[in-house]
This record gives structure tokens, sequence and C-alpha cells, in this order.
């Protein structure tokens, strides 16, 4: 739901709160309909939802301490298929059309294939068959719904010149869902038997898992894996010449069936591969099951390990992967994601109730799962992210639910509200009543952070230089700023006030080089922060980028031109028009030129505009290059300022530098949209002694807490 939190607090300082809660927060009657409750909420991981969520996996790797078992799932129940040996790895597929990019008896030449693939993000696999009498690896691509997606597809790769020299000539082609079987087998060996027989012949031939009427699991052979009915009956005719061959039939595609193939795309070596089955059938669902109630591990997400069971299906032609799970332990989970586990147990308890009443406000949000595990809904990350305190906090509030006229409410937070919470109207449009604007006292994010001083190098280039790296020489310049000195070599002058490694250094600067300070600052963070200068064509790239209509010409001036209730901002002018992306929360998006801005309440600072009053008090504004300045020196001689930088001085001996060319800075407070309870402002009001039910009644207007 937000967030990115940093982890460098090391100690918190106890905030007053100097504004009063009004006792009308608490006056709510009690809820009169029945608590809502849910026993187990299904959580998406990957999922191909078009309009609200889309992050998928061609391929899905699990393995748990005690084992797995392997099924399928109907209305009435869960049926196991087979068992997989305690800490093995055993990886899943769903069976559709891909692109067969190569095939060779050397490793070595497809593992290159393999690799290049990766690198151009495409969905590649690197498995082995049997075939001709030799061990043939094959570069597969893909996960595609339709034969014209991987027709599509297959055009796409045979462009790239370096991946065609690795194939050295081969014509990739495409592999289908349709296949020849043969009668059931005695076991899976005597299937790998007859599977080798096929590839004798030259024909693909895998493995085949099915669950019989008799209630056994059998197998068989699959061969082929053709596009069209017709080129199924080429694989026919050729089977003919194998043993067996004759009494192939057109494979059942309706019901339920798991494909075998040797994959090597995990361990990336020839001599070790793991067991990749790929699923088919009208709506077969595969269910994996711990054997012992053992977390499952999913590689794929950052190997995170997951209570409960898991569901494999296919939805919009992509494999979904959905977590199944008591709903009171995924919020084992969330709170220790969405706060830090050692934060005090109210503050937790305040999270728990949120988290639940989120949930039980949405349903079922993505058609076949309640929640996604990330920030869309709520982040998850399994086990790992569980704590006894996290644990705790959830079973002292077990049930207990946030009520507005009897139904749970859209129990919204954000990070750090930056001093005052969002009216949802200036956040989506929309009026929700209990979502209204309160003070919050925040700033328990800047606990021991370091501070940073902005400066002027020797160059004329200015950045930040936190102040341990920084040393006061005790003079000044003769406007007043104070020169500080350089105490280490190879010091990072850095953009922002944060160590951010993803966005370029200002320079560097060695110890003793002497800069002239412009202002101090706190290190950016989810209360405070600064994001540029941003140039006039990196911000006309990233609002052309998200706006409905794009802002003609270079950007020259951006102003906020209509706040919200709080202060955000609900409506910002490129060159006098607007910037048109939907809701105001947009905002962040589309002016965020190197990432989206942490909040939309922030200021603008034009750095290429001055205002200046000449005689008989008449006034001029400067915005570009293209209007230029005249300076007056103490001799009387007037020139044109042509410096990248003009240095202004207030009245208070406050310096800022003014740009030649348009840039535009972003000074602004809090994370994320602001709506609801502040995890920070929870923070405060716990380290001062309230409860989790003051905290929630304060943030959440008129609303009551039940329980089941």
């Amino acid at each position: 739901m937000t967030r990115t939190r940093s982890r460098s607090i090391t100690r918190f300082i106890l905030l007053s709160v100097t504004f009063l809660l009004l006792a009308s927060a608490w006056t709510a009657s009690p809820a009169r309909a029945a608590v809502p409750k849910l026993d187990d909420i299904r959580v998406a991981i990957y999922m191909k939802l078009p309009g609200k969520y889309d992050d998928t996996t061609a391929a899905a790797t699990f393995s748990s301490t005690g084992g797995i078992a392997v099924g399928t799932r109907q209305p009435d129940g869960v049926t196991d298929w087979f068992q997989v040996a305690a800490s093995a790895q055993i990886r899943f597929a769903a069976d559709n059309y891909k692109v067969m990019l190569f095939e060779s008896s050397n490793f070595a030449t497809a593992h290159a294939v393999f690799k290049r693939v990766q690198a151009l993000k495409g969905a590649a696999y690197l498995t082995s068959i049997s075939k001709n009498g030799a061990i043939i690896y094959q570069v597969i691509e893909g996960t595609y719904q339709t034969a014209a997606e991987a027709t599509a597809a297959q055009a796409k790769w045979a462009s790239d010149s370096e991946l065609a020299g690795l194939a050295g000539g081969f014509q990739a082609k495409l592999q289908g869902p349709l296949h020849l079987e043969t009668r059931a087998l005695a076991n899976k060996t005597a299937a790998i038997t007859a599977a080798n027989g096929f590839g004798a012949v030259g024909l693909d031939a895998f493995v085949a898992v099915r669950f019989l009427q008799n209630g056994a699991v059998g197998y068989s052979v699959m061969v082929g894996a053709a596009v069209t009915d017709a080129e199924l009956q080429i694989v026919k005719a050729a089977a003919a010449k194998a043993t067996g061959g004759a009494g192939l039939a057109e494979a059942d595609a309706q019901s339920a069936y798991m494909l075998l193939r040797n994959d090597h795309s995990v361990s990336g070596k020839a001599e070790s591969s793991l067991e990749l089955y790929a699923f088919g059938g009208t709506g077969t669902k595969v269910s994996l099951t711990s054997a012992d109630s053992s977390p499952i591990k999913l590689s794929e997400r950052s190997g995170r390990s997951y209570r409960g069971m898991f569901e494999l299906s296919v939805l919009n032609g992509r494999m979904a992967v959905v977590n199944e799970l008591p709903f009171e332990q995924y919020l084992y989970s969330v709170v220790g994601v969405e706060m830090y586990p050692t934060w005090p147990a109210e503050a937790l308890k305040a999270q728990a109730v949120a988290a639940r009443s989120f949930v039980l406000n949405k349903g079922f949000a993505f058609q076949i799962a309640h929640v996604v595990d990330t920030t869309l809904s709520q982040a998850y990350y399994g086990t790992g992210s569980e704590t006894p305190s996290t644990i705790a906090a959830v079973d002292a509030t077990a049930g207990e639910v946030i009520l507005y006229n009897g139904k749970a409410i859209e129990a919204l937070y954000s990070s750090n509200a930056g001093g005052m919470t969002a009216d949802a109207k200036e956040i989506w449009n929309n009026q929700v009543p209990y979502l209204q604007p309160v003070k919050s006292s925040d700033s328990s994010s800047e606990a021991g952070l370091h501070s940073w001083f902005r400066v002027l190098l020797p160059s004329g280039a200015i950045g930040y230089i936190r102040d341990d790296l920084l040393a006061d020489t005790g003079r000044a310049t003769a406007a007043g700023s104070k020169i500080m000195q350089v105490n280490t070599n190879g010091t990072k002058v850095r953009k922002h006030p944060v160590i951010q490694d993803t966005v370029p250094l200002i320079g560097q600067a060695d110890s003793g080089t002497e800069v002239v300070v412009l202002e101090k600052t706190i290190e950016s963070n989810a209360m405070t922060w600064v994001r540029g200068p941003f140039t006039a064509q990196e911000m006309s790239t990233v609002i052309n980028s998200k706006a409905k209509t794009a802002i003609a010409g270079p950007i020259y001036t951006l102003e906020v031109s209509q706040r919200g209730a709080s202060g955000r901002a609900v409506a910002v002018t490129a060159n006098g028009q607007k910037v048109d992306v939907g809701s105001p929360d947009s905002l962040r998006g589309a002016l965020g030129a190197q990432g989206s801005l942490p909040s939309t309440l922030f200021e603008i600072d034009e750095t290429a505009k001055v205002a200046m009053q000449g005689a008989g008090s008449s006034t001029r504004t400067k915005t570009s290059e293209s209007a230029p300045v005249y300076t007056i020196s103490a001799g009387g001689k007037v020139s044109e300022a042509v410096n990248a930088n003009l240095f202004i001085m207030d009245g208070d001996g406050n310096i800022r530098p003014s740009t030649k060319e348009p840039s535009f800075r972003f000074v602004g407070t809090g994370f994320g949209h602001g709506l609801g309870m502040s995890q920070y402002g929870a923070l405060s009001l716990a380290q001062q002694g309230y409860d989790y039910q003051y905290i929630l009644k304060y943030y959440y207007k008129d609303v009551t807490i039940a329980k089941e």
C-alpha cells in the first residue's frame, strides 16, 4: 500500500503532539451489522489481470523442507497426485504456445542462447530431451495464449542479430499444446523408456502424468508439441515408425495433465536438471501443499517462503500463482513488512487492525484472489517478515475490524503524512467521510539522521555533501556564506541529500577542497525530502509520457496551480497548461524524472525564475536564458550575467542559486498518498502512551472498532 521506508533509524525521540484530539471522534454509535470475517485469504503472487495487475512469471520453482504434495484442486477438494521429496525443487509452467529458438547437442552453445534471451528479458527455458540417440538441449521462450502471439514473438527474436549469430542459422519454430498420447503405462520408468523410443526416431516426446478414473495416478507419453491439427497429423505419421506409434491417439486436452521436461534453467549445468511440469487441461488448478505444514519456498519471488498452500492456474493466457492461507496468519507478515517489528506494540496493533479492515473492505478484488502481494494491496513477504512482535500484535487484536456505518472501512495508510494527512478528494477526486485531514506528528522518521550541506564547488557545480565529510574553516565569503573544507578524499557530491547509488553524482571532491555552503538540511527521509533539479528536457519527457495531453515545446514554467485541504498539490501547470494525469495522486509519477516523487505535498523551485525590481518599483520576471540579466558592479560597471548560476541573497542572508537554463527542484514532505493512518504518526502516538484504538480513531474519523 505504501511504502519504501528508511532503515537508518537508530534511536527514537519522544515527541509531544501539539494539537488537541477532538472528543467527537470517539462518540460514533456502535455498529449494528455483523462484523465481517474471513477464514482463509487468497493472495495473488503472479497473475495477469488487465487494468488491475500484471506481474507474471513463465515458470515457478517450489521447495519445502517437509516435502510437497502435488495434486489438482476441484470444487469438492484437492486430489493428491504425487509427492516431492523434502527440500527438493520442482518447477511448473503452463502448457501453451512457445517459441523453440534453438536445439543442439552442444550444451555450451544452448546455454549461451539461453542467457542472451534472458538478457533481452525473454521468458526462457533451457531443457533437454532424448532425441536421435543423443541428449538434445532446447532453448524455449515464452508463455503465449495464442499461436498469433507466439508468431509475433518468433519474428521479434529473429530480428536480434546477436541471437541469430549464436543460433548459427537455426530456424526458430513454434511449439503448441497439441499432443499425441500413448495409453496408460505401468509406471514412470516405463514412460521414460517409451519416450526415449519415440525420441529415437527424431520426435519430441515427454512423460505425462494424469489422474485416472480408478483413483490412481497414471503415466503416459505425449508426443509432439503441435500448433495446428495439420501439424499433429504430420507428427502422427512420423510416430508410426516407432514401436507403439500406431497406437497413439490425440491427447485429451480437456482433462488435467502434467507434461514433464528436464529443465536446466536453474542450475545452468548439463549434468544437473530439475523436473519442470507443464500443466494443461480446461480449468486445471494445480495444488501444492506442504507435507508437514512447513512453509513452501517460491524461488522466483526473491526466495520467500509462505504458509498455507499454492494454487497454479491459467488466467488470461498466463500462469497465475496464488497463495492461500489462514487470514490472521497472512497479517503476521503484512504487519512485519508495513511497520518495523521493533516499533511499540500499540503501533503494531493499529497496523494489524488497519490491514485486516482493508482486506475485508475489498473482498475478492482481483477476480481469483482477495489481494496481491505488493503495495497495490498490502506488502506481503511470507514468513520471512514475521516476528514474535508482529504475531503478538495480530493475535492480540484477532478479529477486530474498523467500521463506519456498520461496514468495514477502506483503511488506507501511508508511511508518513508529512505533518498533515490528506483528504480523499485531493488524492483520488472522491469524498470519503472517514478520510479527513488531521495533523500528524511525523518527524520521528528524522531521528538519528545526518544533516547535509548544499554546497557550491570550485567548478561552479552545486550538490550535497554529508555533514561528517566537511569541516568548518571559520571563514566566510564577502556575502557572509560559510566556507567549509572537505575532509575525505573521494567525497561524493550528490544530487539529493541522501545516498542514492542509482542517481548520477554531481561530482567528487578530495580532502582540502573548499566549498561555499548555500543551505543546510536534514537527510531526505519519509518526512522531508528533496528531488531535482531536473532539466526542462527531463521534465518534458516524463510529463509527456504520463499526461493525457502533451505539453508543447520546452518546459520553462512549472507551477502548483491548486492545492487541496491538506496543502497537497491537486493541479500543476506547465507553460500555463494543466498537466492532465487524472487523479491528483498521479502527479507523483508524472513529475518524478528519476522515480516517482514521494508525495504531492511539495513546493516547486523554478531555478531559472528570478523576480527583479527596477526603477519606479517596476518588476520583471526572468524564466530562462532568453531573458538576460544585467548586473552593476561596485564601480558602476554594467555587464550581462552570463554564468550558469546567479546567487541571490534575501534580506535574511539566505542564498538562492538561480540557474541560467530552466530547471525544476521539488522540496516536499511526506511519503505516500497520505490518506488515513500515518505509520510514523502512529509511532509517535504509541511512544507517548496512546493505545491502538486511540490511534485508529484519531486517523479514521467517526469509526467504531468491533470484534466478531
